[in-house]
């Protein structure tokens, strides 16, 4: 598979649906680790003021956030929060916890997801919670809105970290 010159998996130019999304996906998701590569643990936990977003907190985000979609959603799994019942949307920073330990749980939060969905087929469904149904529409979503919804939340945080990496060490691009 080609890669950017920064490593990063190359969406293909053409290919079927699936194997579309899920390049753009696997791009996403490198890109959110490209943002965070080469920094100590002082600058992972340094937020672009107003916001008091990190770029430590949007990988643990991002893994909370792949759970809630594959294992919850999708596969209607009753899984605990990824970092503890008090910190539900994974933002919340704990000193003992670095970037390591953050990024192994988003690994195992993705390796997960792929393997739920390997013989899915793009249409089939998973449920949401009522308190989200209603924001959607109705009480279900096929994997492929899923698939797009993840690209989405990862394009948008991959902003995020965008402005935060600038801010630390004047890094931008890609």
């Amino acid at each position: 598979m080609p890669t950017t010159p920064d490593g990063r998996p190359l969406p293909p130019p053409h290919a079927d649906e699936r194997t579309m999304l899920e390049a753009w996906l696997d791009f996403h998701r490198a890109t959110l680790a490209l943002k965070c590569a080469g920094l100590e643990d002082e600058q992972l936990r340094l937020s672009a003021s107003p916001s008091s977003m990190t770029l430590l907190g949007l990988v643990q985000h991002m893994a909370e956030v792949e759970r809630n979609w594959f294992q919850r959603v999708f596969a209607g799994q009753e899984v605990p929060p990824v970092f503890g019942a008090d910190n539900l949307d994974g933002f919340a920073l704990q000193p003992d916890r670095g970037l390591d330990e953050a990024t192994d749980a988003w690994q195992a939060e993705t390796a997960r997801g792929r393997e739920l969905i390997a013989d899915a087929s793009l249409d089939d469904s998973g449920r949401l919670p009522e308190r989200e149904a209603g924001h959607v529409g109705g009480p279900s979503v096929s994997l492929r809105w899923i698939l797009v919804h993840m690209i989405e939340e990862y394009a948008r945080h991959n902003g995020h970290a965008d402005l935060i990496r600038e801010r630390i060490d004047g890094t931008t691009g890609a």
